[in-house]
């Protein structure tokens, strides 16, 4: 080819300068904004579903708008100038979208296409436009089951926006690449990483506009379109980058949706930077290098197909494939100068580095699919990243760069004190800083690689699936000290439930002597008629589950007493073995306790559990609800751990007082029961015979043929309302004084603290009695003024069944966020195994809240960690 300037490679042709005169505001790039599009679907089939209007009916209007297809709910994020104020602001819009949508059974999912859709049970929202749309486009219409995330440059200089759009087509196949998250179409794998972008290229307005150069060129292109009746109306103008046709900006339309944030953030930091590079270079009136349009279609073509995951046509150097990682590093590099000047670059390189790293979304998806073949579990991983918003900026990883607990600062922080770590975190936080973001990064991978391996999953209650039991890999210690110290009081609070739920169920001597109010253990809806048939068993609360939470000043506290059926320990024991495959590097201080030997310490208690009646080698089952349960995991594991068969009520029969393992053809006596189901399951449900096992178990119990742990009715001693009293029970039933403190608590059924507690409620928190996992609960410092009235409502209807607490500052531990330490609240879960001995199991369970939360439970978004304990 002739007459192309020099280094301009074969098949780019160079465009003049296009005749852009003004400057100032109208020309300012600084202003940012995003619509991104996610899709409705069940949480039990995981299919697409027309609720999208469910969820705008709940949701602000204008930040959350409808799509033509009634699945797609599309979010606009404010104007920002800031990539990280725009990801706290999409953060924001996903955590109120998703909330929304999972207390409805829905999900929501930030990518290009999902795979489970039954398009006849869809439908387009019916509003004039949409249905004139359908009548018109049909096929097209009715297959637009697409989301794509567009991001908003301001321009307000219409003419320099199309001299801009023009100049930009060579590197948006990079762009497509980077989102590439749609693998998946119609039940099937569709062979190219970006779906959407083929689906989308279907529309007769969609890809580049043609040479066009000034804003008046553009709006007779558009009056054109519509005057032809192809399009009804400007917004059905589909160009991949267009001037807006509502707003002051330039806007890029390429992009999948994405189910990470930052790639988002990423895309939006790229294009702003490019508009202001072309912006600049149309001022200096350098020409455009633009290739044919063919090869353009081509570069696009190629993107969908490939992701990241295979090589590009990068059209700013040469029409030849280029590997991903160098088309995306060259589009870095041409912009380097553009994001520094922005205070971008440190982000978006490292966000560039992390997306080579992790690959595309569509590969991610393959690689979910690959393992079980099962299309659910691609929309399982969807939800969780588009669940897992994450709220942190990001740190570059870069050497010698900000460290990963650069700034980390948090009041009464366990691993990062303002003095610096203690001598037992030191050697930890030096191997951290060793792996940094990157390296913690894929040791995240390995880690869900793990857990899947071995099924470390736990359900949600109103959930159709299982989640992969969440692990933090920064581990959590609990010096020696401490730890003596925790063992003592534990083992004295537990003798003092233990010997307080004889007395309910008996003499109730406490009550009589005036240690706890009769009508508080009448309200506990833990007292259960059948507690009373326990009689003969010597203990009651054979594993207790004690809650734990250590303030500021270094000083633990016992937040609840868990006394029916604790979990827990098995996932204590699976965190250190998946410290030890992942995160095996790390150095670990003296005295660490076995967790290993937990287990046996718990066979050893439910062997001591068996009555007189036993056998010298006592049969012991464990009683399961089944794979259906939240901890089926930590069931089959303990089972295999303690060489005990892990049964259903279905395996059970009663005959002539004896109760039989009926299991495999054989029938086998049965003495001492490990209860993992709730009471009321436990009675109601069918036994081998068909019938109702409940009854007849019960009387094998009362006859002291079978014992249970732990026992029916102990729920009555991990009522919220009964926890006040523990420390008395401690003096009145063992005659010393308590070791461990209690949270100061008020009971709303007694006149004066309820007027304490209204007069105060800002600053307290209000439970309900009967609340688990966190359900119900209001923390007054951090509650609105409509919550607390709420609470107060509700707390007046009934008053005994509600109780107030001290706020106590959890300490804070560090949580990787993906590219940083950060502080997170944490709770301790400690068990204590009541048989012939009183043991404490060398095995505890780390809680970590979600960033901004301070509830732990992982059914409200929770984690855990690998807890070191020293002795």
């Amino acid at each position: 080819m002739s007459g192309l300037p020099d280094g301009l490679p074969d098949g780019l042709r160079a465009a003049g300068p296009l005749p852009v005169e003004r400057t100032g505001d109208l020309l300012d790039t600084s202003t940012l904004g995003v619509e991104e599009e996610f899709h409705v679907v069940d949480l039990g089939t995981r299919e697409l579903v027309p609720r999208a209007q469910d969820l705008l009916d709940r949701l602000p209007a204008g930040r959350f708008i409808g799509e033509l297809h009634r699945s797609v709910v599309e979010t606009n994020s404010e104007v920002t100038t800031s990539l990280d104020d725009l990801r706290t602001d999409l953060v924001r819009s996903r955590r109120l979208l998703v909330g929304v949508a999972e207390a409805a059974g829905l999900g929501v999912a930030a990518t290009g296409t999902v795979p489970l859709v039954d398009v006849h049970a869809l439908e387009i929202t019916p509003t004039s436009r949409y249905r004139h749309m359908h009548d018109e486009y049909q096929l097209l219409a009715r297959e637009q089951l697409i989301c794509g995330a567009q991001v908003h440059v301001g321009m307000a200089d219409r003419d320099m926006a199309v001299a801009v759009a023009q100049r930009l087509g060579p590197e948006l196949p990079v762009l497509l690449a980077l989102t590439a998250s749609s693998p998946y179409w119609m039940g099937a794998d569709s062979g190219y990483a970006s779906m959407r972008s083929l689906v989308w290229q279907r529309w007769p307005t969609a890809g580049s506009s043609g040479s066009i150069s000034t804003a008046a060129e553009h709006d007779a292109l558009v009056a054109d379109l519509v005057a032809s009746g192809t399009i009804s109306d400007p917004k059905m103008v589909y160009f991949d980058v267009r001037p807006s046709a509502h707003l002051p900006t330039l806007e890029l339309r390429v992009g999948d949706s994405c189910p990470d944030i930052d790639t988002v953030v990423l895309l939006a930091g790229l294009f702003r930077a490019l508009v202001r590079r072309e912006r600049d270079a149309v001022l200096a009136g350098r020409p455009a290098v633009l290739p044919p349009a063919p090869l353009l279609r081509a570069a696009m073509w190629r993107a969908a197909r490939s992701g990241l995951e295979e090589g590009l046509l990068a059209l700013a150097y040469s029409p030849r494939p280029v590997p991903a990682e160098a088309a995306v590093s060259g589009l870095l590099e041409r912009v380097q100068p553009y994001l520094e000047a922005a205070g971008d670059w440190e982000q978006v390189s490292e966000l560039v580095r992390r997306a080579l790293a992790n690959g595309s979304s569509a590969s991610q998806q393959r690689r979910a699919y690959e393992r079980r073949g099962r299309l659910t579990d691609v929309v399982d991983l969807v939800l969780d990243q588009t669940r897992a918003a994450p709220g942190a900026s990001v740190v570059p990883a870069t050497p010698g760069g900000m460290r990963l607990h650069a700034g980390y600062f948090a009041e009464g922080d366990e691993f990062l004190p303002p003095a610096g770590p203690s001598p037992d975190y030191a050697p930890v936080l030096d191997a951290l800083e060793r792996l940094g973001p990157a390296g913690l990064r894929q040791r995240e991978a390995a880690r869900d690689e793990e857990q899947r391996s071995h099924g470390v999953t736990f359900m949600v209650a109103g959930e159709g699936s299982t989640r992969l039991f969440p692990v933090d890999l920064v581990p959590r210690i609990v010096p020696a000290q401490d730890w003596r110290q925790l063992q003592a009081g534990l083992v004295q609070r537990v003798r003092a439930l233990d010997a307080f739920l004889h007395d309910v169920y008996g003499e109730r001597a406490a009550v009589a002597d005036g240690v706890i109010p009769g009508w508080v253990i009448d309200a506990a809806p833990g007292l259960r008629s059948s507690g009373a048939l326990m009689r003969r068993q010597k203990v009651r609360a054979h594993i207790s589950g004690m809650d734990l939470v250590r303030n500021g000043a270094g000083e633990w506290f016992v937040l609840e007493d868990n006394l029916r059926v604790p979990s827990g320990i098995g996932y204590a024991v699976q965190n250190r073995r998946l410290t030890r495959a992942v995160m095996g590097d790390l150095p670990t201080p003296p005295g660490l306790l076995d967790v290993d030997a937990a287990p046996a310490l718990l066979r050893r208690t439910l062997q001591d559990a068996a009555l007189p009646s036993a056998a010298d080698d006592p049969s012991i089952v464990l009683l399961s609800e089944g794979p259906a349960g939240s901890a089926w995991f930590e069931h089959r594991m303990l089972g295999e751990e303690m060489g005990v068969p892990v049964i259903g009520p279905a395996d059970l029969a009663v005959e002539d007082g004896t109760v039989l393992l009926m299991q495999g053809g054989t029938r086998r006596r049965v003495d001492v029961i490990y209860l993992r189901i709730g009471e009321s399951e436990l009675l109601h449900s069918a036994g081998a015979d068909g019938r109702p096992l409940g009854p007849p178990l019960m009387a094998a119990v009362d006859a002291g043929r079978v014992a249970l742990a732990n026992a029916p009715g102990n729920g009555v001693g991990d009522d919220k309302a009964v926890y006040a009293f523990v420390p008395a029970m401690v003096e009145y039933y063992l005659g010393e004084k308590p070791l461990l403190s209690s949270v100061p608590t008020f009971l709303c059924g007694l006149p004066e603290h309820r007027e304490t507690v209204l007069a105060r409620l800002p600053e307290l928190v209000l439970k309900p009695v009967d609340g688990y996992g966190g359900e119900g609960v209001l923390i007054g410092p951090k509650a609105t003024e409509e919550e607390l009235e709420a609470g107060r409502r509700q707390m007046l209807a009934a008053p005994h069944r509600w109780i107030a607490q001290e706020t106590v500052q959890l300490s804070t531990h560090p949580a990787f966020d993906g590219a940083r330490l950060d502080p997170r609240h944490v709770d301790l879960r400690a068990f204590v195994f009541l048989g012939e001995d009183v043991v404490v199991a060398p095995a505890a369970l780390s809680r970590v809240a979600p960033q901004g939360s301070m509830i732990v439970n992982s059914s409200r978004g929770g984690g855990s960690k690998d807890t070191w304990l020293l002795g």
